[in-house]
């Protein structure tokens, strides 16, 4: 379980980002974080994977106290995060990448099915350099391919529809159920998608750096769907549209 108590974060220019927030995430549950934007999602995120230090309250794994902990130490404690915008590695090949994530060598049947899982075919990718010459879509599907290479027990995926394609997203949908079917540990995705929210057994609402509500999907949902129009809470219908 991860645990969040009092939790807060103000940039160096003032003003609170995340306002002392308490939020428990169980184990074997798929959790969706949604709400307006800018409302403290990705903050949060940075904050749990350790790529941000809280100005206050502490951030617990499975009891343990990784507030202090790097972003290095935290993957070693089985927190794996998965960038809204991935970065680029030049010189670094997918199998390398890839590889790296997982902690050994590959065979070449474990990574046709992780990239696969992603939509992309690992004979016309393994070997391709992670640069300029691939999309963002592309880039995006490769690394929640290292994500799932990790298979850490705590897998915090930021917006994993943006910049991917409509038959990708419909594999990425199969991919989350197949992960919360086994899940040892907390599947957690930011997401503003309906299709995503729908495979949810939770769902968080976060607005203005606080909880808004959280609960059961069945609970959430029907009130987000049923938000009045051009509300930022409401979940969108349509891949990419945000």
């Amino acid at each position: 379980m991860l645990k969040l108590s009092k939790l807060t974060w103000q940039p160096p220019e003032g003003g609170q980002i995340i306002k002392g927030m308490d939020l428990a995430i169980p184990d074997g549950k798929l959790v969706v974080l949604t709400g307006p934007n800018g409302g403290g999602k990705t903050t949060l995120a940075k904050l749990i994977a350790g790529l941000e230090t809280p100005t206050s309250g502490q951030i617990f794994l499975d009891g343990k106290d990784i507030t202090p902990l790097d972003v290095t130490q935290r993957a070693r404690c089985g927190v794996s995060y998965a960038f809204q915008t991935p970065v680029r590695f030049k010189g670094l090949t997918v199998r390398d990448l890839v590889e790296l994530a997982a902690g050994g060598a590959l065979s070449e049947a474990t990574l046709c099915e992780l990239l696969g899982k992603v939509g992309l075919c690992a004979r016309e990718y393994m070997d391709r350099e992670i640069n300029a010459s691939l999309s963002g879509g592309e880039i995006k599907r490769i690394e929640i391919a290292t994500v799932l290479a990790r298979g850490t027990r705590f897998m915090l995926f930021d917006e994993p529809e943006a910049g991917i394609d409509l038959w990708s997203f419909t594999g990425l949908i199969d991919v989350f159920r197949d992960l919360r079917s086994h899940l040892d540990g907390s599947l957690v995705i930011i997401s503003h998608q309906e299709r995503i929210l729908a495979i949810a057994d939770e769902i968080v609402v976060i607005a203005d750096g606080v909880v808004q509500q959280a609960g059961p999907r069945a609970l959430v949902l029907p009130g987000l769907l049923d938000g009045a129009a051009g509300c930022t809470q409401c979940p969108n219908k349509e891949v990419g549209k945000q």
